[in-house]
């Protein structure tokens, strides 16, 4: 159980500030533990409503009090690219009031293009100070992935290599991450993430059953 009770837009973990800026997400991933969790490391994530930009600001900047951070990653219970444009003022106001000693990362289900319609989302997440994106991708072919994932629209799989793909011509340092569990086939993955010419960072499993 998660002791405190106030939910929180900013978190943090070793030397990263996490932005939970929604809980919607265009998957619903069996796995995910916020089905089973209320949040992560006593920091509740379950929204009750979400957050504007000053007040994102403003608990980033209260933050910034505690010590020096090394990165500041948009990452919670939701899809951060649900929220693009928010995602994008607050990326702006962490790269002005921070200038380049913090890195900031967006880790995302590579949907951005099909919850935002014509838009230039690579481009505009370069352009407001994005340096790395994190491409989740749970599944080596559009069975798996959507068996995994559970996406809310088909060609799941699909949308997140053209994700990838624009990131990388964008000029966005990009990886795939997958995490290790029986049904997701790491080394198909990883030859998906060669295909691509990206990285591929494997993460731990989460149980959340006891």
């Amino acid at each position: 159980m998660v002791a405190e009770e106030k939910p929180r837009t900013v978190y943090w973990l070793d030397n990263s500030l996490y932005l939970n800026i929604t809980n919607r997400c265009s998957n619903n991933c069996w796995f995910c533990f916020r089905n089973f969790k209320q949040g992560i490391s006593g920091f509740n994530l379950k929204l009750k409503r979400e957050p504007t930009t000053s007040e994102v600001t403003a608990e980033f900047e209260a933050a910034l009090r505690l010590k020096r951070w090394n990165e500041a990653v948009f990452c919670g219970f939701g899809e951060p690219t649900a929220r693009l444009d928010i995602l994008l003022e607050v990326a702006r106001w962490i790269r002005k009031r921070c200038g380049g000693s913090v890195l900031i990362r967006v880790d995302t289900n590579g949907h951005g293009y099909v919850l935002n319609k014509d838009r230039a989302v690579a481009e505009e997440l370069r352009s407001a100070g994005v340096d790395k994106v994190s491409v989740s991708l749970n599944g080596h072919d559009e069975a798996s992935y959507a068996e995994n994932c559970r996406p809310m629209f088909d060609g799941g799989f699909s949308a997140v290599l053209d994700f990838v793909k624009r990131a990388k011509t964008a000029g966005l340092n990009v990886e795939v991450s997958a995490v290790r569990m029986p049904e997701v086939d790491v080394e198909k993955v990883r030859a998906v993430a060669e295909s691509l010419g990206v990285p591929l960072r494997v993460r731990e499993y989460i149980p959340c059953f006891w």
